[in-house]
């Protein structure tokens, strides 16, 4: 491993767009690089492209196991926590994966389309009546990912406010205490396993309905614990990482003008456009971890067998050695082989859905709302204190 000064990481963000010197520094003189966790534990931070993409690409190792850093200081972050009944890693993994991930096929997505280009007018049209300035990420990027990963989980409308809570408390490293942490979890199993039992005598068309009765490849079903444990994890993965990347997205296109204007000029930019957004965030918070279990090369230094890796994907996403002008976002850039999803067998699930929702946002704010702009400079912009991935508190617009 690469020796120098240990930092605390995470390295806070500077403001909305841009991202912290710190990263080009790693990247140029220390890319695997000693730092300290909010718990007190050391890590290997990776900032590299090629790194990054190797650690999270290896099939050996799992997000955590005996002995791994812990992320928060009582160890109660999302990331410390295992999923009860749901493996980590290997064939079992992987075939837990293979399970849900058919929910989320391209065919899947184009068939869900409509029913959130409907949620998202829907929403446009509330924010609009309720007048300028409007909150862009409170009047849309909230609610509608929430909206989105019920209708997917057969989730009553009542609950959403419930399931959002949730989701805030299990992604916080500061703003909520371990008592209340902790208390999230409880309530969310307990939640999930009377919505589990409902679905059991009365199934419907809905992902976890499927789950309940369905097999994976070895014959077996999901045990309670590793439905409960899916819910949670989509919850994750289809809420408030998206919900903040609706307000990224939204601040990053129209910071400058003439980003929105190339858009509105060419829509059919819409999908490079939202790849560039995804791979030009510099705020998408703490990044993935991996328990390095066997000692392990890589191009920039070893990683020792009991290594606790924290990849920073953001920072990969700016590798000027992988990017032509990596520091500049161009809404043409194709291909764009980000990895703010990740890669390899634990790449996000729902990546799908999350371009498809982002699409969606941007296509209908495009048509809805052509003169739409910040009702602020960006970099006035608040961020998100302690969320994990990273985000604006709010994203004030006027139109």
């Amino acid at each position: 491993m690469t020796q120098g000064d240990q930092i605390d990481y995470p390295i806070p963000p500077i403001d909305a767009i841009e991202p912290p010197p710190e990263w080009e520094r790693l990247r140029q003189q220390c890319p695997v690089a000693h730092v300290r966790l909010p718990s007190g534990d050391q890590a290997a931070l990776l900032t590299r492209y090629d790194d990054v993409r190797q650690v999270l690409s290896d099939p050996r190792f799992a997000r955590s196991a005996d002995g791994a850093a812990r992320v928060s200081a009582e160890g109660t972050g999302v990331f410390d926590r295992r999923r009860p009944g749901v493996p980590q890693s290997g064939d079992g993994h992987q075939r837990w994966r293979r399970m849900i991930t058919k929910w989320f096929t391209a065919k899947r997505m184009a068939a869900l389309r409509p029913a959130i280009e409907a949620m998202a007018d829907q929403l446009v049209d509330d924010m609009v009546e309720r007048g300028r300035p409007a909150d862009l990420k409170a009047n849309l990027g909230f609610p509608l990912p929430v909206w989105v990963i019920c209708e997917l989980l057969g989730v009553p409308a009542s609950d959403r406010e419930r399931f959002s809570y949730c989701s805030d408390t299990f992604l916080n490293l500061s703003r909520y205490s371990a008592a209340d942490m902790e208390a999230a979890h409880t309530e969310f199993a307990a939640y999930m396993a009377g919505h589990i039992e409902a679905k059991r005598a009365d199934p419907g068309t809905d992902l976890l309905s499927d789950l309940i009765t369905g097999t994976d490849s070895a014959g077996e079903r999901l045990s309670d614990d590793a439905l409960v444990s899916t819910g949670m994890g989509l919850l994750i993965a289809g809420h408030e990482t998206t919900t903040n990347m609706i307000g990224k997205m939204m601040a990053m296109l129209l910071a400058d003008r003439e980003r929105w204007e190339q858009l509105l000029a060419d829509p059919a930019l819409v999908r490079t456009a939202v790849e560039e957004t995804l791979r030009y965030d510099a705020n998408a918070g703490f990044g993935m971890i991996r328990y390095v279990s066997e000692e392990l090369e890589l191009a920039d230094g070893v990683l020792p067998a009991g290594t606790t890796a924290v990849c920073s994907m953001a920072s990969a996403n700016r590798d000027e050695r992988i990017f032509d002008d990596a520091g500049e976002m161009d809404l043409t850039r194709s291909p764009n082989v980000h990895l703010a999803f990740g890669a390899g067998p634990h790449s996000c699930i729902g990546q799908s859905l999350a371009r498809t929702e982002l699409q969606v946002v941007l296509e209908v704010l495009l048509r809805r709302l052509p003169t739409l702009e910040l009702a602020v400079p960006a970099a006035e912009l608040p961020l998100v204190e302690g969320l994990l991935v990273g985000g604006l508190r709010e994203v004030r617009v006027i139109w």
